[in-house]
């Protein structure tokens, strides 16, 4: 994971967005990864994070 992933979670955890949309599955939309940022999160007083991939948010009208 590198320093710029750190900073978007960091972003968005204190910016207590709806969602984080990313398509960077290998560090961001991993499951046992977004596990960990709401546990950390969890620990440290602030809200779970909802991560998703933009296939997720994006509807193609049907």
């Amino acid at each position: 994971m590198s320093i710029e992933d750190c900073r978007h979670i960091a972003a968005a955890t204190l910016s207590k967005v709806d969602y984080l949309v990313s398509w960077n599955f290998k560090h961001i939309l991993n499951v046992f990864r977004i596990r960990g940022y709401n546990a950390v999160n969890i620990k440290n007083g602030y809200v779970q994070l909802d991560i998703r991939s933009p296939k997720d948010i994006i509807s193609d009208g049907n």
